[in-house]
């Protein structure tokens, strides 16, 4: 994870200070935001990496121990065909991988490849398995359904997560952002 040291705040108050103070609030709020602003694209996307893959570690660790998982009972449920003593440790194991992966932030790549796989199954009951899924298809989930419909949002963050993995990041700057659009 990455925390600012104290010569990057340093530098950051710097930049805070060295920008004339105005004497109005508003010039003043503009000023602060500015500062937040780029602090969340210095820091969100890292934020998001570790947070995603606390999820996959707790989340994975629940499987290792029988009858801690919540969704335990629909995987064996919902998967008769696959061996539940086998899998649930060996899905376990993926998934804290893939945890272990995100928060170290190595390995991007393999990372979301990892996860695409483990969450195209996953998610394969909201198409396999309707009738455990919904109360009343196609727009009534039952708590189950809405566990596992919620993963798309843990998609859509590895997603952003990847398109950094050449080293890109977010940009504070709307004008540098227009400009390098232009090109």
């Amino acid at each position: 994870m990455s925390i600012m040291s104290t010569a990057e705040m340093q530098r950051v108050s710097g930049e805070f200070q060295q920008v004339q103070s105005p004497a109005t609030l508003r010039g003043k709020l503009e000023q602060a935001d500015a500062l937040i602003v780029r602090l969340l694209a210095r820091h969100s996307i890292t934020l998001l990496r570790v947070s995603i893959g606390l999820v996959y570690v707790w989340f994975g660790a629940l499987k290792f121990v029988p009858g801690l998982s919540p969704i335990e009972g629909f995987i064996r449920e919902a998967l008769p065909f696959l061996p539940g003593d086998l899998f649930m440790p060996f899905l376990a194991g993926w998934e804290v991988l893939i945890g272990l992966l995100f928060i170290s932030g190595k390995f991007t790549r393999l990372t979301i490849f990892l996860m695409l796989a483990q969450m195209g199954g996953a998610m394969s009951p909201l198409v396999l398995a309707t009738d455990k899924v919904f109360n009343t298809f196609p727009y009534g989930w039952n708590l189950v359904g809405q566990y596992i419909f919620k993963d798309i949002i843990l998609v859509s963050a590895a997603l952003v997560v990847a398109a950094t993995a050449r080293g890109g990041g977010l940009v504070s700057d709307a004008r540098l952002l227009k400009r390098d659009r232009q090109k």
